[in-house]
């Protein structure tokens, strides 16, 4: 695995031991950023369930102001640790090694907002849309949503989100969502 584009192309990047991660792709890691094509460019990112952080650190490499990954597993936590010290990336970057829903409540109480959040849960997650309705609560006014999940289990959007585009590779679906303009504090 490895950056794919931005300042640090070609770096590789580790990825978690085991089966508990599944890291994106580089082939579904370049659609998605070819989809985001000016979104990503001095954006505040969300890359929740990170696994590895490789989607926040191809954010950043391509050109994103700042990058928070959230993820519970301390080992894939400990891999994240690695891939922001080896493409040299710990200015841009936080990593909050809580669970997803803990990193949300503590990221909400810091009055965070997000212009893109990157949501790549187990595909088996039980409730997408749920999950998508706690992101809108982080995201900026006219923020992209993205979320990663299985062939065929397009989740609905909650209220205040618009499904702008879906997109399938393979097994893996990549779903776009836009936050209103008038959403956020």
């Amino acid at each position: 695995m490895r950056i794919i584009g931005g300042t640090a192309r070609g770096r590789p990047l580790a990825a978690p031991d085991g089966r508990d991660t599944r890291p994106t792709r580089d082939m579904v890691r370049e659609a998605l950023f070819d989809i985001l094509t000016g979104r990503v460019e001095g954006a505040r990112v969300l890359d929740a369930f990170a696994g590895s952080g490789a989607l926040a650190l191809e954010a950043i490499s391509r050109g994103a102001a700042t990058a928070v990954m959230a993820e519970c597993s301390p080992k894939a936590a400990a891999v994240i640790r690695r891939n922001i010290a080896a493409v040299g990336m710990a200015e841009h970057t936080r990593l909050i090694a809580i669970e997803w829903e803990r990193a949300a409540r503590t990221l909400h109480s810091e009055g965070a907002r997000f212009d893109l959040i990157l949501l790549d849960p187990p595909y088996a997650w039980p409730d997408a849309r749920g999950l998508l309705a706690v992101a809108a609560t982080l995201a900026a006014p006219g923020a992209w949503i993205t979320l990663e999940h299985g062939r065929g289990d397009s989740p609905d959007p909650p209220d205040g989100l618009t499904l702008v585009k879906s997109r399938s590779y393979g097994d893996t679906t990549l779903s776009f969502y836009e936050v209103p303009e008038t959403l956020g504090p």
